[in-house]
């Protein structure tokens, strides 16, 4: 099926101007879009003459953004043509296409750029299966190149200096790393934790107003060596971490300053002393009918006059356990859930 190249040139390449579409085919998902260049000549890359004369042409393929989900293939024909200088060394040159493509690229370049934002995302194989759910076939390799091609950022000295260790293995070998305190990007690694490379760094990178540290005293020494005129200060982690080291040794200091907690003083509704209290509900389960057996077969054998390490080999049980049955008044004092564990801060709870 064909479409209307008119209105394929008009909406969408309608910002490339030296494209000129002629042939547009919609077929098995794949729409082939047959473009040309539109300009009447070019300039030579070299000496700058523009030049009309044709010397051959072939044809590009370049895939494109995917359109109602389906995928985009421009057939591009590219002339080449004649430099007409004498001077100058380039005989032949390809018909431009800035804002299209690149020389031997096979995407375009607004392609490329979704390619590239899909591979800072989501890396390689994630970024494949997405660009597929997208109607972009490629693989995680294309990706992973979009990925490397851009040049690494360059960062300008810092104002604020952020300096930490990290440990790339934990108990023997241990790195610094520096970062830019307004933006939160790294700017370098240092090989290790030491004044040395600290301070060699700063002098060769003048400009640090503030330097946020750890409290290491090799940091402190570095700071103060490569940037006298830096003021130091301490992040905020290492300062929560110093007031909580504070407030627990002080605590500790004055221990003994807490005054015991005086008797609770009995309430109109609380009942005498020595009345007995409401009787506990009898659990139920397989487990506590277990629990009940064997407590009354302990103490029925205990009433006879058997000791208790000869209940012990009687029954096969350990002695341990033959004696919390023996201890224990009611069967209910057996089960763990009905004896709450001890606590430090039970003296303090009233």
């Amino acid at each position: 099926m064909q479409a209307d190249s008119s209105l394929w040139d008009s909406f969408v390449f309608g910002g490339i101007d030296e494209l000129d579409v002629t042939v547009v085919t919609v077929a098995f998902g794949t729409v082939d879009v047959t473009a040309k260049g539109r300009g009447a000549g070019a300039a030579c890359p070299d000496c700058g003459r523009f030049s009309g004369r044709v010397h051959d042409s072939y044809q590009r393929r370049l895939k494109d953004l995917p359109l109602g989900g389906q995928s985009v293939v421009i057939r591009l024909t590219v002339r080449r043509f004649i430099c007409g200088a004498g001077d100058c060394p380039r005989r032949t040159f390809a018909e431009p296409f800035a804002r299209l493509t690149t020389p031997h690229a096979r995407f375009t370049t607004r392609l490329n750029h979704v390619l590239e934002r899909v591979g800072l995302a989501l890396a390689g194989r994630a970024g494949a299966r997405l660009v597929s759910q997208l109607g972009i076939n490629t693989g995680r390799m294309t990706l992973l190149r979009r990925v490397m091609a851009p040049p690494d950022p360059q960062f300008s000295t810092p104002r604020v200096l952020g300096v930490d260790d990290f440990a790339i293995r934990r108990g023997q070998t241990y790195s610094t790393v520096l970062t830019c305190q307004e933006t939160h990007r790294v700017v370098d690694v240092l090989p290790t934790r030491e004044a040395g490379p600290l301070a060699a760094w700063l002098a060769t990178h003048p400009g640090v107003e503030i330097i946020c540290r750890d409290r290491a005293g090799a940091y402190a020494e570095g700071a103060r060596l490569g940037a006298p005129d830096a003021l130091q200060v301490a992040d905020r982690f290492h300062l929560w971490q110093g007031l909580g080291r504070a407030v627990e040794t002080c605590v500790a200091a004055h221990r003994q300053c807490l005054r015991a907690p005086a008797p609770p003083q009995p309430t109109s509704t609380d009942p005498p002393p020595g009345t007995p209290g409401p009787p506990v509900p009898d659990p139920a389960g397989r487990r506590a009918q277990r629990k009940k057996a064997a407590h009354a077969l302990v103490h029925e054998l205990l009433a006879q006059g058997h000791s208790r390490r000869a209940i012990a080999r009687h029954l096969g049980w350990g002695l341990n356990t033959v004696l919390r049955y023996a201890r224990a008044t009611h069967w209910q004092d057996t089960l763990r859930e009905n004896r709450p564990r001890p606590s430090r801060l039970d003296p303090y709870k009233p």
